[in-house]
C-alpha cells in the first residue's frame, strides 16, 4: 500500500511538473542506460594476448570467436597464438562462416573512411571483410572488420599464407582430431612421384609451346608464299594474254604490210611478241606446276601447326594438373547446391591483387536425405600420419556431427582419382548448408557465410556481379582460362535461404 502510494504521490507531482519534467527524467533515464552500458563494457574483463609454450609450427588455420572477441591460430599440434579482436557492431556485423586469406597488404589505407590506417590487412573477401590491426576497446566495434592488436597483427603478418583457412564462429569452437574413410587417404608412390612427374611434364609443356610456336610460324610462311604464288600465276596470266594479243597484232601488221621496209619491220616486231609470248608462256606454265605442291605444303604446314596447338595445349594442361598436384586441395560441399567444388592456388599473381586460384573441378555430389540439415564443418589435413594424414574437424553450425556429415555425402570417384593420391597437409573438406557466396571467384578459395547468423558487414558491401571464374582451357601459359559466371547462387536446388547475396550499393573497401 505505501509503495502504492508513494508511486501516485510521484504521478501527481509530475502532471504538476509538466511536459518539462518528463524530458528532463527521460535524459537522465537514457543518460543512466548508456553508463549502465558503458560500465558493463569496462567491466568486463579483456582477453589477453598469449602464445602457446612450445616451438610453433607453420599456422594452418585461424578461428575468430565472436563471442568471446577473441582470435585463434593453430598449427599441425594446436594453437600457438591467441589475442583479443574487435568484431562489428550491431547492423555491421561480421559474418560468421568459412573464409581464407585471399591478399595482403603491409600498410592498407581506406578510401571509403576518411583514409583509415588499416596496418597488417588480410583480406577475406573482395567486398572488404579482412583482418587488420586497429583499436580494441574490449567489444564488438568495428565495421565489419575483425580488429586485433596492432602489434599481433605485425607479427602474424609474415606468417600467414595465401590460402589460409579463417573460420569465423558464433561461439567458442576448436579442432579436434578427427577420422573418417570418406578423408582423402594419399597413395606414396603418387607422391614420391609427383615433383618428378611435374618437372618432366612442364619440360614436355616447353617443347611443345616451342614447337607450336615454330610450326605456327611456319604455316604462316607457307601460306604468304602460297597466296603469293597464286599472285604472281593472276600477273603471269595476264601478262600471256598481253602478248599473245601482241603477236596476233603483228601477224595483222606483217599481212597488211606494203613495202618491203614495213614487211621488215612488222617482221621483226612479230619476233619480238613470239619471244615475249613464249617467254611468259613458259613463266606461266611453271607456276602453274608449282601451285599444287605450294597449296599442298601450306595445307600441310597448316595441319602440323594445328596438331602443335593441339600436343601444346594437352601438355600444358598436364603440366598444370601435375603442378596442381604439389598443392593442397580444398573441397567445398554444398547442400544447398548439390555440389562439390575443388579449388586450388596456381600462384599466378593477379593485376588487381591476390593470386588466381584453379577451379576447374565442379560436379554433382549426392549427399543423402538432402532435405535434412547437415551443418557446416571444415576438415583440414593438419600433417602427415606415416603414409596417411592426420585431420582435424571443425564445426560451427548445427545439423549432424561431423562424423554423421561425412557419412552422408558420396564424393564422385573420378574426384578421388585425380585429387586424392598426392592430398598433401593443409588440404581440406568443407561440408555445409550454406551455397558459395557470389563473393567466391577466380581468385578466392572459398567465402561461404551463415545465412542463420548477422551478417551486416556484408550486407553492407556489395559483391561483384559479373566475375571471372577458372576454367581448365588453355589461357596464357598455365593452361588456366576463365569464363564470366554471374553468381554462384545462380545455381537451383538451395533448400535454404541463401546468405550473403544483397543488393545494396557497392562499397570498395572495410573497416
Amino acid at each position: 500500500m505505501e509503495n502504492r502510494f508513494t508511486t501516485a504521490q510521484s504521478t501527481g507531482a509530475m502532471r504538476r511538473w509538466g511536459p518539462a519534467a518528463f524530458l528532463t527524467l527521460a535524459a537522465v533515464a537514457a543518460l543512466t542506460v548508456l553508463t549502465a552500458e558503458a560500465m558493463a563494457r569496462q567491466a568486463r574483463p579483456a582477453p589477453t594476448e598469449a602464445t602457446a609454450p612450445r616451438d610453433a609450427g607453420e599456422p594452418i588455420m585461424a578461428i575468430v570467436t565472436i563471442k568471446t572477441q577473441k582470435v585463434t591460430f593453430y598449427d599441425a599440434d594446436g594453437w600457438i597464438l591467441r589475442a583479443p579482436v574487435s568484431t562489428g557492431i550491431t547492423g555491421r556485423e561480421t559474418p560468421a562462416g568459412v573464409f581464407a586469406v585471399l591478399e595482403k597488404d603491409k600498410d592498407h589505407h581506406s578510401s571509403l573512411y576518411d583514409d583509415a590506417w588499416m596496418p597488417n590487412m588480410q583480406r577475406l573477401t573482395w567486398n572488404g571483410v579482412a583482418l587488420h590491426g586497429g583499436p580494441l576497446p574490449g567489444y564488438a566495434a568495428s565495421h565489419g572488420c575483425v580488429r586485433m592488436p596492432y602489434g599481433f597483427a605485425e607479427r602474424l603478418f609474415d606468417k600467414t599464407w595465401i590460402g589460409m583457412r579463417v573460420i569465423i564462429s558464433p561461439n567458442d569452437v576448436a579442432p579436434v582430431e578427427f577420422s573418417h574413410s570418406a578423408l582423402f587417404v594419399p597413395n606414396a608412390e603418387a607422391l614420391a612421384a609427383a615433383p618428378t612427374r611435374a618437372a618432366t611434364l612442364t619440360r614436355d609443356a616447353e617443347e611443345a609451346a616451342r614447337t607450336a610456336d615454330e610450326t605456327k610460324t611456319a604455316a604462316a610462311t607457307a601460306a604468304r608464299e602460297a597466296t603469293s604464288l597464286v599472285a604472281s600465276l593472276r600477273k603471269l596470266e595476264r601478262t600471256k594474254t598481253r602478248a599473245d594479243a601482241e603477236l596476233k597484232f603483228a601477224d595483222k601488221r606483217v599481212a597488211a604490210a606494203k613495202t618491203d621496209q614495213a614487211k621488215a619491220q612488222a617482221e621483226d616486231l612479230k619476233q619480238k611478241a613470239a619471244t615475249k609470248a613464249a617467254e611468259a608462256g613458259t613463266q606461266l606454265d611453271t607456276a602453274k606446276a608449282d601451285v599444287p605442291s605450294k597449296l599442298a605444303a601450306a595445307a600441310a604446314a597448316k595441319g602440323a601447326a594445328k596438331a602443335a596447338a593441339t600436343k601444346k595445349a594437352e601438355a600444358t594442361k598436364a603440366a598444370s594438373e601435375a603442378k596442381l598436384a604439389l598443392e593442397p586441395v580444398s573441397v567445398y560441399i554444398s547442400r544447398a547446391t548439390q555440389k562439390l567444388y575443388v579449388r586450388r592456388n596456381t600462384h599466378k599473381p593477379w593485376a588487381d591483387g591476390g593470386e588466381v586460384f584453379d577451379a576447374s573441378i565442379e560436379v554433382p555430389v549426392t549427399i543423402r536425405d538432402p532435405d535434412k540439415p547437415i551443418g557446416t564443418h571444415v576438415f583440414t589435413a593438419v600433417a602427415r600420419n606415416g603414409a596417411g594424414l592426420r585431420w582435424t574437424a571443425v564445426t560451427i553450425d548445427d545439423g549432424d556431427d561431423a562424423k554423421d556429415a561425412l557419412d552422408r555425402v558420396t564424393i564422385p570417384q573420378q574426384v578421388l582419382d585425380r585429387i586424392a593420391p598426392t592430398a598433401a597437409p593443409r588440404s581440406s573438406i568443407i561440408v555445409s548448408d550454406e551455397p558459395l557466396s557470389s563473393e567466391t571467384n577466380y581468385r578466392t578459395e572459398f567465402v561461404a557465410v551463415l545465412n542463420n547468423q548477422p551478417q551486416g558487414g556484408f550486407v553492407t558491401r556489395r559483391p561483384s556481379v559479373d566475375v571471372p571464374v577458372a576454367s581448365g582451357n588453355d589461357w596464357g601459359n598455365d593452361g588456366f582460362g576463365f569464363f564470366f559466371q554471374r553468381n554462384w547462387n545462380s545455381q537451383p536446388g538451395n533448400t535454404r535461404p541463401r546468405a550473403g547475396q544483397y543488393n545494396q550499393p557497392m562499397q570498395q573497401r572495410w573497416w
